[in-house]
C-alpha cells in the first residue's frame, strides 16, 4: 500500500507566547518494510532555529525553536509511504515462551542488552503483580510465545471498551486496567505491561492507521486519528505487531513513525512555552490511499 499522510497539530493561546522550544516524532521511520519516499514538516510561524535528528531509539525527530510572538502555531507533516506485507512466517517455529524468556534474560550481547532494555518498569508503564496475574491466565506453560501475545491481544480488545472520555494523556495504566476502558494508548500501555511482567520485552509503537469509510458513506479528510500498537519480542521470529484496538496483527493498513517503552518517549509533539495563557489543541490527520481499494 501507498500512502500519502498529512498530521496538522495547532496550537491556540489566549495570551502571547514570546518564544517555545519544541521536539518532534512526525516523520516515518524507514523499515525493511515501509519506506518514505517524501517528508515535509511546515511550521508556522517561521521557526528561529529548526534541526533533524534521531533520538536514542533511532526514531526521526524534529527540533524547532520560536522566538517571536505568537498566539497561534501550527505543525504540519506531509509524507508519502509505501508500505509492505510481511513475509510469511513459520509459526512452527516460535518457542513456548517461557524459553523466550529464559533465552533474553541470560542473553548479555549487545543485541540482547538492546532488547532487555523494553523488559523493565517506564515511566508510563509500571510493572505490576495484577498485570502478571492477568497475563498468566492467558500465557500457560507450554504455549508458544506468538500464540500467547495474539491470544492476550484478543483478551484486551474484548474485555476492554475503548473509551475517548475515559482517560487523559496524564492517565496510568493501573487505572486504565482499572476501568477496563481508554484509548489505543491506553490499551497498548496495558498490553506492554502485561508483557513484561512476564519477562517478555515489549515496545511501544506509535503511527497511523488506514481507516475505511461506513458503507456506501464519504471518505472523510482529516477525520483519522494517530494511533498506536504494541511490538513484542517472539524470540527468533523477533519482533512482531499487534494491534490490541482492533484486535488484528498489524499489516500494510499500519504506517509505522516511532517506537520506545511508551508514550512518553514518542510523543508526536512537546516542548516548553513562556506565557500563552491558557491553550487549546486541535489535531487532524489524513491517511489517503494511493493505491488499492
Amino acid at each position: 500500500m501507498k500512502y500519502k499522510v498529512t498530521h496538522t497539530t495547532t496550537y491556540t493561546y489566549s495570551e502571547t507566547v514570546p518564544v517555545c522550544h519544541n521536539k518532534a516524532h512526525v516523520t516515518p521511520r524507514e523499515l525493511p518494510r515501509q519506506d518514505c519516499a517524501y517528508h515535509r514538516l511546515t511550521v508556522r510561524p517561521r521557526p528561529s532555529s529548526f534541526g533533524r535528528g534521531s533520538d536514542y531509539f533511532g526514531n526521526p525527530v524534529c527540533y524547532f525553536s520560536i522566538h517571536e510572538g505568537h498566539r497561534r502555531m501550527s505543525v504540519t507533516a506531509v509524507s508519502r509511504i509505501e508500505v509492505r506485507p510481511e513475509p510469511p512466517r513459520d509459526a512452527g517455529a516460535a518457542p513456548p515462551w517461557h524459553e523466550v524468556r529464559q533465552a533474553v534474560a541470560a542473553d548479555r550481547s549487545p543485541a540482547g542488552l538492546e532488547i532487555q532494555q523494553f523488559l523493565y518498569d517506564s515511566p508510563a508503564v509500571p510493572i505490576s503483580p495484577e498485570l502478571a496475574a492477568y497475563a498468566g491466565e492467558v500465557f500457560t506453560r507450554r504455549l508458544p510465545v506468538l500464540e500467547g501475545v495474539r491470544q492476550l491481544t484478543q483478551r484486551i480488545h474484548a474485555e476492554f471498551q475503548y473509551d475517548q472520555a475515559a482517560t487523559s494523556a496524564q492517565s496510568t495504566v493501573h487505572e486504565v486496567f482499572r476501568l477496563k476502558r481508554g484509548v489505543c494508548q491506553d490499551l497498548a500501555h496495558v498490553q506492554i505491561g502485561c508483557l513484561r511482567a512476564l519477562g517478555l520485552p515489549a515496545r511501544y509503537v506509535s503511527g497511523y492507521l488506514r481507516t475505511l469509510p461506513p458503507p456506501g458513506g464519504e471518505r472523510l479528510v482529516g477525520a483519522d486519528a494517530s494511533h498506536a500498537w504494541v511490538a513484542a519480542w517472539c524470540g527468533p521470529l523477533g519482533w512482531i505487531a499487534f494491534d490490541p484496538t482492533n484486535n488484528l496483527e498489524v499489516g500494510t493498513d499500519h504506517v509505522t513513525l516511532a517506537w520506545g517503552r511508551d508514550y512518553s518517549d514518542v510523543c508526536p509533539i512537546e516542548g516548553v512555552f513562556v506565557g500563552g495563557g491558557q491553550h487549546e489543541l486541535q489535531v487532524s490527520v489524513d491517511v489517503q490511499p494511493l493505491n488499492g481499494p
